[in-house]
């Protein structure tokens, strides 16, 4: 081959050759193409037609006819914040449960993945034990469940007197005494407020926390062992090679699970099932829509709020 024929075949072979940074783009976009075509496929059109029947009054037409729409210039949305006796507060209980609730499983999924990914014995059955609750939340499991309790005879139910009596004689506890003893502290009122919040809500915690407690587990097993040996070398202490290496690597994760907590929180929240039963309990469609319209727009506004603080304070190591 001669010289101007292999020019031309590498300058050929340059032409439709791809930069490492396009290269990482295509890969990033193979990896979400799924998502976007069953998004476009199934889920695309819900949300026009929620949309659509937020702006109208909804007449069931038939079993045959389908539903009819007609344009009713905006009196929902009227009816959901002026009218509605509850929505406006079920929206701002949600929202307020879902601010107190994030911070709280985001610190205790990364305190927990910070214990389990430590070498012990029975570590992998306690790495089990807190993931249970994820596989015991889902439906069929659950409905399972329900099912096997109530065709239980004899034994110990989850409600016995045996119980009762046990919680009973072991719950004389003096609370005020201990928010006292806070109080003496000088410990603001609203921190002690949120910390009894906190108590009260610790088994919606550890429920909840399944999910985010993997996937932290995987952030630190994927730090590099020489990073903390270098570190030992130098002489740092634990708490500085928490704060200077393991939370540094393991942020974009907190990210992750910090928009993946505020989703799932909000997917169970009261606004979301005063949607649900307004829809299918009382068949009154435009309103329910707007009910699920305005809380999924409150969502989103809270995830791109949370994004655009949190994305400037995260550490991308490569």
């Amino acid at each position: 081959m001669s010289a101007g024929a292999e020019l031309k075949q590498i300058k050929h072979k340059r032409r439709f050759s791809l930069s490492l940074s396009s290269k990482r783009s295509v890969v990033g976009l193979l990896f979400v193409l799924p998502f976007l075509i069953g998004f476009f496929a199934f889920i695309a059109y819900g949300i026009v037609t929620t949309v659509r029947m937020s702006l109208s009054d909804v007449i069931v037409a038939g079993a045959t006819s389908g539903v009819e729409l007609v344009w009713n210039n905006f009196d929902n949305f009227t009816r959901a914040f002026t009218i509605h006796p509850t929505f406006a507060e079920t929206l701002g209980t949600s929202l307020l449960n879902m601010l107190i609730d994030v911070p709280l499983i985001i610190f205790f999924s990364l305190f927990m993945a910070l214990f389990i990914n430590q070498k012990f014995r029975g570590r992998t059955i306690v790495r089990a034990i807190f993931f249970m609750p994820v596989i015991l939340g889902a439906p069929a499991i659950a409905n399972a469940l329900v099912s096997a309790r109530s065709m239980m005879v004899g034994g110990v139910s989850p409600a016995s007197p045996e119980i009762m009596t046990a919680i009973t004689s072991s719950a004389n506890v003096d609370v005020n005494y201990y928010l006292n003893m806070l109080g003496d502290l000088a410990i603001p009122p609203a921190f002690i407020g949120y910390i009894i919040g906190a108590v009260g809500r610790i088994n919606t915690i550890i429920t909840a926390s399944g999910v985010q407690i993997v996937i932290f587990l995987a952030a630190l097993q994927s730090i590099p062992p020489s990073v903390y040996e270098a570190a030992k070398i130098e002489g740092a202490t634990p708490y500085e090679t928490f704060w200077l290496i393991t939370f540094p690597m393991v942020s974009p994760l907190i990210l992750t699970n910090v928009v993946y907590t505020i989703i799932d929180s909000f997917a169970n929240s009261p606004v979301v099932v005063l949607s649900y039963n307004t829809i299918f309990s009382e068949y009154n469609y435009g309103l329910g829509s707007v009910f699920s319209l305005v809380s999924s727009l409150a969502v989103c506004v809270v995830l791109i709020i949370v994004g655009i603080v949190m994305s400037r304070r995260i550490f991308y190591h490569t």
